[in-house]
């Protein structure tokens, strides 16, 4: 190294270490350990019940983590440490740590007495108590992002299932999310729909936005992802450039799931 420059070291957004959950006698995740840094996209695929979603409700603590040690943004997620011990956090302060990723479910979850807009305001109003002339005015911006400026008054009956999808992101997007989740965000959608969520997540990867998403969409992995791992049983069985796992990759196993997907 040439005499004064510094080596940076960039810290993960997320990290994973040892990752394990069970679920009885079941082992869904058995022994995840991942990196994710600030601006990555990362794409995760495999067969169903692979863990891939378990995953991410982990690191959103919708689940508990059974062994391992995970952090979000330089936190230990659900734990705090004093001195050689480990406390669990309480529901208070794991709200405070889950406030730093947003995420979108496969079905859409909004709130069917509210409209498009009172949707994505209600987090920043009811939870971070922002004004409210403030919340209104960014949560018309965030509609106006993601293609539904003009839908602002709809309720969700009144929209497809791609536009409720879109809602869902933009109400994520509001409370300022560090991390963006993403479980499934299209396979509850009919197929001509599709492409307009893709097309917003696009728009947020070349954003810079940290992005972690299970998906089945391989050819949406091949061309926004930074990287791609391939999950089964609970494992990452190898994970690289989406340009050399999808089209070369190094395990047998993976090589058989891309042939059944892709035909």
């Amino acid at each position: 190294m040439a005499r004064g420059v510094a080596s940076v070291a960039v810290q993960p957004i997320v990290r994973a270490i040892d990752i394990r959950k069970r679920f009885g006698s079941f082992e869904a995740l058995r022994g995840i350990t991942l990196d994710v840094i600030s601006g990555e996209v990362l794409c995760v695929i495999g067969p169903s019940g692979s863990g891939k979603s378990t995953f991410l409700r982990c690191i959103n603590q919708l689940e508990t983590v059974t062994d391992g040690a995970l952090w979000v943004d330089g936190e230990l997620v659900g734990y705090r440490r004093a001195g050689n011990k480990l406390h669990a956090l309480s529901e208070n302060e794991i709200a405070r740590q889950r406030l730093k990723t947003g995420m979108v479910f496969q079905r859409f979850n909004l709130f069917p007495h509210l409209t498009a807009l009172a949707n994505v305001a209600e987090g920043p109003l009811r939870v971070l108590r922002r004004p409210r002339a403030e919340v209104i005015s960014e949560a018309r911006t965030l509609l106006e992002r993601v293609g539904l400026g003009h839908k602002a008054d709809a309720f969700p009956v009144e929209l497809s299932g791609g536009q409720q999808q879109r809602v869902a992101i933009a109400r994520a997007l509001a409370m300022h999310p560090r991390l963006m989740l993403f479980d499934e965000p299209t396979s509850a959608l009919d197929p001509e729909l599709v492409g307009e969520v893709l097309a917003v997540m696009k728009s947020l990867a070349t954003s810079g936005m940290t992005m972690i998403v299970v998906t089945h969409e391989i050819a949406f992995a091949r061309e926004v992802s930074s990287r791609v791992a391939f999950m089964d049983q609970g494992q990452i069985i190898e994970s690289g450039v989406p340009q050399e796992l999808l089209s070369r990759p190094q395990q047998a196993r993976t090589r058989e799931f891309l042939a059944a997907v892709l035909g």
